[in-house]
């Protein structure tokens, strides 16, 4: 009889075997294995291949696949340590004091030797534990696959023997030519570096060391030398300061030290202050192009390049008739509500507890500021030239007279360290023809970039995190840097280069120990060399006694700089007039390889992976530009197409456009992202201007910009709410009770009961500034993808973490705006929209508060995403990690090793979402446990809340009434975003106030708010 009993197959082996199986399996993956000739045999050869097959199609996961693969992959076995690094213990990080390439002081993490991520020092005296959206993407930098591996002499690569025996005997050669070598670089503060350089100008003399900046503050120092006869850079104090004014100088994101000046800033307007004092310090800001420093202030008034020449010639004259001081005949700057004379009106009202900054690189405009600031006693009280700052001391008119001496053939050899003038100088073309005049040419660029291709040697440097190093960025502190790593490719210190080429035959990292010994310790008093050394390095600094600030008075005639303001300002009137700028991100182009910070949304613009040409709406309307429109800039016979974007809070018939962009030799990220803006820049009165006149008009073509917040407006909702000064003074409460206050809620969800722990964050919308930092950090810890300009062009941005940008409309003045930072992520709801709507409970309510995500149970269905009234929930649409389509650095196997071992990487088809770090959390709540110690408030961070310069983001345990957040949230400014949802927010936001009479706000309904 026939057996009809149903056949069960036993196991993975019997079925991967049968022909339906094999015959579904051709059909997923025809490439991999001959179905055929598998079922014409009859019988299925055992491969590896077909069972890896087979559990590819039963969905096993990458373990499973490796495990089966393993007959035929190489054997590698983990063996132990034989001699355990003491400091090495896996799955614990450590950290190392160590310094930023701009001379800041930081902590860097690292898991099993390698780096993998940045977190501010918060001992460093100058930043204080902050760090920017560019100190924390520099980590990437490290695992760039695309940098040279090994030096290269003549385009190919070469040994460094070989290199170092060219470069000597082309130097000797020099010397026997009677020629000049030049060392050309970006600003250095490092004081071993140079020592170093000097010793090298010693064994080659005549040479010479030129240091000029991308973006330069050239005219500040020499403004200096001419008032006061001290070339430097000053100490600014704008925690000092009362009143604040500035002249398009973008303190907050870009100009000069942005993350001290913010630390500096917000001390007289953050939370504490406000609630402490009843008072704020005072802002008023003049610029061309809304910046995040105009964002941030008090009262704005948007004015052209020309105009602000006026306009700070106007307010000297101001001051001047109220001191008795002779004054100018000058065009008057016509601003809304006499905007000049109240300047000066405050301005003289805090004399000594004033500031007055200009962003101008015009010699002749910062000699005014110099005697605005005498005018009004600033100098030693809220500006300090004996403390003065070291990270910018380029000097225009030196590198100008060098490409000049090149073009003659005076110069036998230059070398190129930290900077790329074929890419970066005013007049690229005259710098690549005068190049090609000189013998010999070494860069020192970790890549064959625009200037090292034209170099008969690149030998390319380490990463700071590879390398010694040390910096002076202030004239009373010292920072050191330590290698976290080893070299990752053949790559060498330039100093040790540098040494090597000057006969001495001296390890770099003796150099420097030898130099503190001798130079920096005996200063600081430290006398045991041995003991000084290991606490330095394990702070990572030396702050020395400062000099007491002198009070200096401006006695030089004005006449002619007067003048000459006039003259420049009479160039520019009456034309259209382009405003070159920096990007907080990208900044000068040098870090354009770094894809989290092409991602990086502007904070004004919102804008990633573009620069484009920005135009106020008045002028677009006068021009027949609309959004997406594509225009031509042409300045001089130098013509380009950029995309126009619409920017209100732009001064009317002017053009901005920022540099950074247009790299050709950047790298696989940087290539070809955006237009250099450098050609426009204008070398004139010895100093390059980042301002000229220009000339636009609308080509055909459309351009959709990738921007990370397109809807603008917030549809009669109070998600933002503000208040002005002296309403808060009134009533602490003045602006924060919304439209809903005193109504009665009716919960649907059962009362969710805070034991324990219980997870809370505070923003506080006065000290936000936009900056970006936390968006980086968070990228850095939680291993956020990166997906591109496409990708984001498509609202597909995986940030966890998203600054909104709102606008305030100036009735009387359109042109004008008001501007709220409102960083937005999971809200971590105790009555989550999100958890009620998942079918498969990926996510759910931790006892503590947080709402978790279960990502191996989502099947992406994103309910969630739908149901989230925040609008934080992000989708993957694709393996971002491993797909060539986004090859971004991390999906390189380099790159893969900065992502955090303790996150997981999402897959495809999964939510994902702010987690409130809750790896840190764990890593807290276990060190406590396993030190026998409560968890104390502080021992908890956020990626976001510790890499905050400005403090905005508090994050705690609530139920600790001790603790920052808890004060915070009980703070009279605190309010919940769309809490009229009785989701129950674990973010309180507090109220922004503004130091002025009304909020164009106040003067509008909310729909006027975009």
């Amino acid at each position: 009889m026939e057996n009809t009993e149903k056949k069960y197959w036993k196991g993975l082996e019997e079925l991967h075997q049968t022909p339906e199986f094999l015959a579904t399996q051709g059909r997923e993956f025809p490439e991999e294995i001959k179905i055929e000739d598998l079922l014409e045999s009859g019988t299925v050869e055992k491969t590896v291949t077909a069972r890896r097959d087979f559990l590819k199609v039963m969905g096993f996961g990458l373990g499973a696949v490796t495990l089966a693969a393993c007959n035929t992959a190489p054997v590698r076995k983990s063996i132990p340590y034989l001699v355990k690094p003491e400091e090495v213990i896996p799955g614990v990080p450590n950290y190392y004091a160590s310094t930023l390439p701009n001379g800041h002081g930081v902590l860097v993490k690292t898991r099993e030797g390698r780096p993998i991520k940045i977190e501010g020092n918060p001992n460093c005296p100058i930043t204080k534990g902050g760090v920017d959206a560019v100190g924390h993407a520099s980590i990437l930098a490290l695992y760039d696959d695309t940098k040279l591996k090994t030096p290269l002499k003549g385009k190919s690569p070469a040994s460094w023997e070989s290199v170092d025996n060219f470069v000597k005997d082309e130097l000797a050669a020099v010397r026997g030519e009677g020629k000049t070598t030049v060392i050309l670089s970006s600003t250095i503060n490092s004081p071993s570096t140079l020592a170093i350089i000097n010793d090298f100008i010693v064994a080659n003399p005549g040479a010479r060391h030129i240091m000029y900046d991308a973006v330069s503050s050239s005219a500040i120092i020499q403004a200096n030398k001419n008032s006061f006869d001290k070339a430097v850079l000053p100490t600014y104090k704008f925690d000092v300061a009362d009143v604040i004014v500035g002249f398009s100088a973008d303190f907050l994101g870009t100009w000069i030290s942005p993350v001290e000046h913010t630390k500096q800033y917000l001390t007289k307007r953050n939370a504490i202050y406000l609630r402490e004092n009843k008072s704020m310090s005072r802002h008023i800001h003049f610029e061309t192009n809304l910046s995040i420093t105009g964002a941030k202030a008090d009262s704005r008034f948007p004015v052209s390049p020309s105009d602000e020449n006026l306009a700070i010639l106007g307010l000297y004259n101001a001051l001047a008739t109220k001191a008795g001081a002779p004054v100018f005949a000058a065009q008057n700057v016509e601003l809304p509500n006499n905007g000049i004379q109240k300047t000066a009106d405050e301005l003289w009202a805090a004399r000594g507890r004033s500031l007055v900054v200009s962003g101008s690189n015009d010699v002749s405009v910062q000699v005014v500021i110099n005697a605005i600031n005498s005018l009004l006693e600033n100098y030693g009280t809220t500006i300090d030239l004996d403390n003065p700052t070291l990270t910018k001391n380029g000097n225009d008119a030196e590198v100008t007279e060098l490409i000049a001496s090149m073009e003659r053939g005076e110069v036998g050899a230059i070398f190129l360290y930290g900077v790329n003038p074929a890419y970066e100088f005013p007049n690229t073309t005259a710098f690549t023809n005068a190049l090609q005049k000189v013998r010999l040419k070494v860069s020192f660029a970790d890549r064959a970039d625009e200037t090292g291709l034209l170099c008969d040697v690149v030998a390319p440097d380490h990463h700071f995190l590879e390398a010694w190093g040390d910096s002076q960025p202030r004239s009373d502190v010292f920072y050191i840097a330590q290698p976290t790593i080893a070299p990752i490719y053949n790559t060498r210190a330039a100093q040790q280069s540098l040494l090597n080429w000057a006969e001495q035959s001296v390890n770099y990292a003796d150099y420097i120990k030898n130099y503190w010994q001798t130079n920096i310790f005996p200063k600081a008093g430290v006398l045991l060399f041995r003991e000084g050394w290991e606490n330095l390095l394990r702070t990572g600094f030396i702050k020395m006694n400062s000099v007491p600030a002198q009070n200096y008075r401006f006695t030089k005639d004005l006449a002619a700089v007067a003048q000459s303001v006039i003259n420049q300002s009479s160039t520019l009137n009456g034309k259209t007039q382009l405003k070159i700028y920096e990007k907080v991100g990208l900044r000068d182009g040098k870090h354009a390889n770094n894809p989290w910070l092409q991602e990086l949304p502007d904070p004004v613009s919102k804008v990633t992976w573009d620069n484009y040409a920005s135009i106020s709406p008045k002028f677009a309307n006068e021009l027949g530009i609309k959004e997406r429109d594509m225009a031509e800039i042409t300045v001089g016979d130098i013509s380009m197409v950029l995309p126009v974007l619409i920017q209100p809070g732009q001064a009317n018939n002017t053009v901005a456009m920022a540099v950074g962009y247009g790299r050709v030799a950047g790298g696989k990220v940087a290539n070809e992202v955006g237009k250099n803006a450098y050609p426009f820049v204008q070398i004139a009165n010895g100093s390059f201007q980042y301002v000229n006149t220009v000339s636009i008009a609308k080509t055909r073509g459309k351009y959709e910009l990738a921007q990370t917040q397109t809807h603008q407006s917030i549809e009669g909702r109070d998600i933002i709410r503000e208040t002005v000064l002296s309403e808060y003074q009134k009533d602490a409460g003045a602006g924060s009770r919304g439209k809903l206050h005193g109504m009665k809620f009716y919960d649907l969800w059962d009362k969710f009961e805070k034991k324990g722990h219980h997870w809370a964050m505070a923003i506080d919308l006065n000290a936000c500034t936009g900056c970006g930092a936390c968006v980086v950090s968070c990228n850095a810890e939680n291993n956020v993808a990166i997906v591109g300009r496409d990708e984001v062009r498509r609202r597909r941005e995986m940030h966890w973490i998203r600054i909104d940008r709102y606008y305030s409309e100036d009735i009387e003045n359109p042109d004008n705006v008001e501007v709220v930072y409102q960083p937005m992520l999971c809200q971590h709801c105790d009555h989550a929209p999100c958890e009620t709507v998942c079918p498969v409970l990926a996510t759910v309510h931790s006892s503590e508060g947080l709402n978790q995500m279960t990502y191996n149970r989502c099947i992406g269905t994103r309910y969630c995403a739908n149901n989230c009234p925040y609008k934080v929930r992000r989708f993957n649409w694709f393996n971002y990690i491993d797909n060539d389509k986004f090859d971004y650095l991390l999906n390189s196997d380099m790159g893969k090793l900065v992502l955090n071992p303790d996150v997981t990487v999402r897959a495809r088809g999964v939510m994902e979402k702010c987690s409130w770090c809750v790896q840190r959390i764990q890593s807290s709540k276990l060190k406590a446990k396993m030190d026998r110690v409560e968890l104390k408030d502080g021992d908890v961070e956020t990626a976001c809340s510790s890499s905050c310069p400005a403090n905005a983001i508090i994050f705690g345990d609530m139920n600790d009434k001790d603790s920052r957040v808890a004060k915070m949230l009980e703070n009279e400014r605190t309010y919940y975003v769309l809490e009229e949802l009785n989701v129950q927010s674990g973010i309180g936001y507090q109220t922004l106030v503004r130091n002025k009479e009304t909020s164009f706000r106040a003067q509008a309904p909310f729909e006027k708010v975009s």
